[in-house]
């Protein structure tokens, strides 16, 4: 009884394999065209791990189905019928050949999503063989078709021919845009042409010859291309249209972007680049700032993982024109020729409708992004007519039906990990936390970015700017984590400043964390007035997002042990609640620790062996609230000397991540610490610009 169940259903489902698996590819692509680009600007962990499945499953789906359709391309004509009244009947004509080139058109994948990480762009060169391949196989497949079914050839070509045309097109734009993004040929793209500089040589011949004709020759400096600084108005490409929505944004960002994504393949920028960035920013209001940046972001994440580079040019317009008509002649004709067609089994006519259906809707949503998107919003913004403001109209439109929109462009939202929260959790959730961190057991809670941090970012940075007159100046100020708030706060005179000069960073960022965490239990905010309790709200957000950093993103800090430190730290305290199974509230954890007496360093007790911090940062916390017996330290300003200090631990941070793993948080939905970085470069806050004046240039002076 159960042999003959199964082998009922093995017999369906070799019937239905191919069908399933058709259908199944094509929902996978419905599902990345339109979830594939809002991880750009959506950070929560469903949609990460989702995007991430789907991305990985829709090769391999219409690989598989690919490969099945080839195998059974044999038998693609079916034995003659039974007789009837005498008369053999006619071969049933299959028409599952025609999913072929639908199968390559999938794997081309949509407009929005190429790659899920940077390293899917350095597989380009196995996404260009397997063109080639997948091409062979498609092309065979419809050969078999027409050498099976002679007397459909008309109907076959006229119908497999358009849509193999749109497969190879879909296919190559993401073979050529995963080419454009990979890590050499983007460096390439953005390098300056060479400058030979002047002809020394010759230069030097003349130098002579005027010297032998008796002359005293001596050098001069001549500037031949002088500085220009810009000012907001002159930043603008063009006239802006004002019915955009955040179209001066838009203008400046794109402006900014052709300089600065020289940063994100950690070349350097020209002095005179550099210059002119550093006094438009420093002229401009902290949220239009936030703004331009944001637009240079997003524009960064449309090219290293979209098809951007190809669709938002002429070439990529009038290829994405082809291949629509291509789809929706081959529909037309498929469903004129087939029209009350008996020899066509109608399981797979539905199934070849719906693949149509579902391809020529793909591609008008496809032009709904594109129209959607800042590429198009800024050539809209260029020009003024009544007939673009209708065309901006319907385009806003569709932007709230689909949920679209071109003003999103980050999540702006920052992850917070909390030390003490952390060692509260069970155990089997702190083990599945550690295996898999960043899918499903994420333990990391998402706070909002207040603009009272920004403000704070933004006008600390502004100061700073105003020191970096040079190189030097440059790096001395990226070098600063924490020191120079403690050195301009005045608080040499109190013990604190060991916790950060003479640490490492890592160790640094956990010992400032479990500090501010204690401070912030002792303090509490009922007694506390709106600036010390902006300070102290902007302190905690800070000191849990460098802890998420340092234990989930520890690519984008400088090299340490942080790690281990964090797993260390966590041990100890993870014992100390095991010894006292009567606490179980952080108020009662950080009462405890605060409550352990450290008149004698940790470190001469238990030596250098643990890595923990656990009673350093308690100690520290113990400095810090010891600043309030001064009258001249009130809470307010120790809280802000606090939240200064986790500003420019920051500001740190951002300054040594490479701009390539800047780049990779931009598909994880972008983070704090990336528009930091470029907000200091633009600023003038980095090393990445060339140290000489190159605009100077000798000459002769002949006496």
């Amino acid at each position: 009884m159960w042999n003959e169940a199964y082998k009922n259903i093995a017999k369906e489902w070799i019937v239905w394999e191919l069908r399933i698996l058709v259908l199944f590819s094509l929902s996978l692509q419905t599902f990345l065209i339109f979830f594939g680009n809002r991880r750009k600007y959506v950070s929560k962990t469903w949609l990460q791990f989702v995007v991430w499945l789907t991305y990985l499953s829709a090769d391999w789906v219409a690989t598989v189905a690919l490969g099945i359709l080839y195998k059974d391309s044999k038998h693609l004509c079916t034995q003659p019928k039974a007789k009837k009244d005498g008369e053999e009947a006619g071969l049933e004509f299959r028409i599952v050949a025609m999913w072929a080139p639908f199968l390559l058109v999938h794997l081309g994948g949509p407009d929005t999503i190429t790659a899920y990480s940077l390293e899917d762009n350095e597989l380009w060169l196995r996404h260009f063989l397997g063109l080639f391949y997948q091409l062979i196989v498609a092309a065979n497949v419809v050969y078999r078709s027409w050498d099976c079914h002679p007397d459909r050839v008309f109907l076959l070509i006229f119908v497999t021919i358009p849509v193999l045309v749109a497969g190879i097109i879909k296919y190559g734009e993401k073979t050529w845009s995963l080419r454009s993004a990979s890590s050499k040929q983007f460096r390439e793209s953005i390098l300056p042409p060479p400058d030979p500089c002047p002809n020394y040589a010759k230069f030097m011949d003349h130098y002579n010859s005027r010297k032998a004709e008796g002359y005293q020759v001596s050098l001069g400096k001549v500037i031949e291309d002088p500085p220009i600084v810009l000012s907001h108005s002159h930043s603008q490409l063009g006239p802006i249209n004002d019915t955009i929505i955040g179209a001066s944004s838009l203008h400046d960002g794109f402006y900014f972007f052709k300089i600065f994504e020289c940063l994100f393949a950690d070349l350097i920028l020209s002095f005179q680049d550099h210059r002119n960035s550093q006094t438009f920013f420093q002229n401009i209001p902290w949220n239009y700032a936030f703004e331009v940046i944001e637009v240079e972001l997003g524009l960064m994440y449309d090219m290293l993982f979209t098809k951007a580079v190809l669709t938002y040019s002429s070439l990529g317009i009038l290829l994405k024109l082809v291949s629509f008509f291509s789809t929706l002649s081959a529909f037309i004709t498929f469903s004129f020729l087939t029209t009350g067609e008996k020899l066509i089994d109608s399981s797979d006519r539905n199934i070849t409708y719906v693949l149509f259906i579902g391809a020529v809707l793909l591609e008008i949503y496809a032009f709904i992004v594109l129209l959607s998107s800042s590429w198009t919003m800024l050539w809209l913004s260029k020009h003024k007519s009544w007939r673009l403001d209708q065309l901006y109209k319907v385009i806003s439109c569709f932007q709230k039906w689909f949920k679209l929109s071109h003003t999103k462009r980050w999540y702006n939202h920052m992850s917070q990990l909390n030390l003490i929260d952390f060692c509260l959790k069970d155990d089997k959730s702190v083990k599945c936390t550690k295996f898999f961190p960043n899918i499903m057991w994420s333990d990391c809670k998402r706070e909002g970015v207040p603009k009272e941090l920004k403000v704070l970012i933004f006008e600390q940075l502004k100061d700073k700017a105003t020191e970096a007159s040079n190189i030097e100046a440059c790096k001395k100020l990226c070098s600063h984590r924490g020191d120079q708030a403690l050195h301009r706060w005045s608080c040499s005179r109190h013990a604190i400043d060991w916790g950060i000069k003479g640490v490492e960073f890592d160790q640094s960022i956990l010992l400032w964390h479990i500090a501010t965490d204690l401070c912030y239990f002792s303090d509490g905010h009922h007694n506390l007035n709106l600036v010390a309790l902006q300070s102290y709200e902007t302190s905690k957000l800070l000191s849990n997002y460098m802890l998420y950093l340092l234990v989930r993103c520890p690519f984008m800090l400088p090299n340490g042990i942080g790690q281990i430190r964090f797993e260390d730290t966590c041990a100890e305290a993870s014992e100390l609640l095991q010894e006292r199974k009567y606490i179980s509230g952080r108020d009662q954890v950080c009462n405890m620790i605060l409550g352990v007496n450290t008149d004698v360093p940790p470190s001469q007790v238990k030596g250098d062996r643990s890595k923990s911090v656990l009673f350093d940062a308690c100690r520290l916390a113990k400095s810090l609230q010891l600043l309030e017996a001064d009258e001249d330290w009130p809470k307010e300003r120790k809280w802000e000397m606090i939240s200064h200090v986790w500003v420019e631990m920051l500001c740190h941070a951002a300054c040594h991540c490479r701009g390539l793993h800047h780049a990779k948080q931009l598909s994880q939905g972008g983070e704090l610490l990336t528009h930091v970085w470029l907000l200091m470069a633009h600023l003038g806050i980095t090393e990445q610009f060339q140290i000489s004046q190159g605009h100077v240039r000798a000459k002769l002076v002949l006496t």
